[in-house]
C-alpha cells in the first residue's frame, strides 16, 4: 500500500516545519488545480429519491474550501524550509459559488479564529518577511481593511497561510446564503467548522480561546446569517424524543423532500471546543452545530472519521447505525500527487455520506486524480443503506 497520511495535527510535519522557523501551509500560488470546467452540475434530486432521508445517500465536500495557496514570494520563503510541508499544502479551491454550482459540493469545510476587536490578524508575519506590499489579485477584498474590522476569521494559518477567498465567516455564510436563495431546491450542505485557538510556529500573534460565551456568540452569528427556515438543526432532528442519538435510531433524518434548500453545521473538533459545547447542553438543546461524539452518547448524531481505509469497519456500522458521518478522500496532496486512489475508493465504499477532498477536480501538474460521481452528479444513493 502507497504511503497515506490523514489529516495531520501540529505535532506532526507540521511541527517539524515550524520548528524549523517559519510556518506556510499552500504552496505556490501561481499555479493552482483547474477550476475551469464549465459545465454545471446534473439535476440534483430525482423524483424517486425525494423521500430517501438524508443519511441514505453519498455527496462530495472540499477540505478548507476556502483555501488559496499563499502568494510566490511569500512561497519563496516557506521553500528554503524544506520539501515536505510545502508539498502538503499546494492546493487552492474555487470560490464557494463555483464550489456549490460548477462542482456539485455539498459540504465546506471552514477554520475560524475569533477576532472580537478587530486587528488581531491584520498583519500576517509571512507577509512582512516577503515584503508583499501589493494586494494579492486572488482575493476579492481589500485584506486590510477586513482584517482590521471585528468578527470572526476564516484562516488557515495567521503567519503565512492566511490567503482565502472569504476572509469572514460572515462572508462565506453570506454567499452561502445567497447562492442557497438563487438555487431552491438543492440538496442540503453541511458546513464544518474548525475553532482554532492556538497557531503553531512564528504567527506573531496568539489566538483568543473560545470560551462558552464565545462559543455562544458563535451560534448566534450563524442564526444571525443564517435565515430560521434555512437551518437544519440538533432541536429539528431530535424533535420530540429525549435525545439526538434516540431520535436518529427511531425514527431517523428527515427526508430529502423536508430537508432540501437548507443548511446545516457541524463542529469539526473534537477536543476542548466540543467539550465547552457541550456543557450545559448535553443533547445539544438550542445548540446550531452537531457535533461528533461517541456512537452512545445523547448527542450521537454527526460523526468525523477522516481515515477511510483504518475506520472502514467502524464507519460502515456507524452509517448502518443510521449515523452520518465525513471522511477525507485524500489529504496533504499525496492521493493526487500519486494517483493513488486507494483511500479514494475505501471512503465511497464505507458508506460515510460525505466524503471530503482537496480535488474535486484534477489537478493538471500531478495525475487525473479526482473525487467526483459519474456524469457529474450531485449525490448517489448510499448502498449501506438503500437498495
Amino acid at each position: 500500500m502507497k504511503h497515506r497520511r490523514i489529516d495531520p495535527q501540529p505535532s506532526t510535519i507540521e511541527a517539524i516545519f515550524f520548528a524549523l522557523v517559519f510556518f506556510c501551509t499552500t504552496l505556490g500560488s501561481a499555479v493552482c488545480q483547474d477550476q475551469s470546467s464549465g459545465a454545471t452540475v446534473s439535476n440534483e434530486l430525482k423524483p424517486e429519491d425525494r423521500m430517501l432521508r438524508l443519511n441514505e445517500i453519498q455527496v462530495i465536500g472540499t477540505h478548507n474550501s476556502y483555501h488559496l495557496a499563499p502568494a510566490p514570494e511569500i512561497m519563496k520563503i516557506i521553500a528554503f524550509t524544506g520539501k515536505a510541508v510545502a508539498d502538503s499544502i499546494d492546493y487552492s479551491h474555487a470560490p464557494l459559488d463555483q464550489q456549490f454550482g460548477k462542482l456539485g459540493i455539498r459540504q465546506i469545510e471552514l477554520d475560524i479564529y475569533a477576532d472580537p476587536d478587530g486587528g488581531l490578524f491584520s498583519n500576517p508575519v509571512g507577509r512582512k518577511l516577503a515584503q508583499q506590499t501589493d494586494p494579492d489579485p486572488r482575493m476579492p477584498f481589500d485584506f486590510d481593511e477586513v482584517m482590521r474590522k471585528p468578527g470572526t476569521k476564516i484562516i488557515h494559518a495567521p503567519g503565512f497561510d492566511f490567503a482565502s477567498h472569504v476572509p469572514t465567516l460572515k462572508s462565506a455564510l453570506e454567499q452561502t446564503v445567497a447562492w442557497s436563495n438563487s438555487n431552491p431546491g438543492h440538496l442540503p450542505i453541511l458546513i464544518l467548522l474548525e475553532i482554532k485557538e492556538s497557531a503553531v510556529g512564528p504567527a506573531g500573534v496568539k489566538p483568543l480561546k473560545f470560551d462558552r460565551a464565545k462559543l455562544d456568540t458563535l451560534d448566534q452569528e450563524i442564526r444571525d446569517c443564517v435565515p430560521s427556515n434555512m437551518l437544519l438543526t440538533p432541536d429539528i432532528v431530535r424533535g420530540e424524543y429525549s435525545s439526538l442519538r434516540e431520535a436518529i435510531e427511531k425514527r431517523g433524518w428527515p427526508t430529502l423532500e423536508s430537508c432540501s434548500g437548507k443548511l446545516f453545521f457541524a463542529l469539526d473538533n473534537t477536543d476542548g471546543p466540543k467539550d465547552r459545547y457541550l456543557q450545559e447542553h448535553e443533547c445539544l438543546e438550542n445548540r446550531v452545530m452537531f457535533v461528533s461524539v461517541d456512537p452512545d452518547h445523547p448527542a450521537a448524531g454527526w460523526m468525523k472519521l477522516n481515515d477511510p481505509v483504518d475506520d472502514f469497519q467502524r464507519i460502515q456500522d456507524c452509517v448502518r447505525r443510521g449515523f452520518i458521518v465525513r471522511t477525507r478522500a485524500d489529504s496533504d496532496t499525496n492521493q493526487a500527487r500519486e494517483n493513488d486512489t486507494i483511500q479514494r475508493d475505501r471512503a465511497i465504499a464505507s458508506g460515510a455520506q460525505f466524503i471530503s477532498t482537496d480535488y474535486p477536480v484534477p489537478d493538471s501538474r500531478w495525475s487525473d486524480y479526482r473525487v467526483q460521481w459519474p456524469d457529474r452528479a450531485v449525490y448517489r444513493r448510499n448502498p449501506l443503506t438503500t437498495r
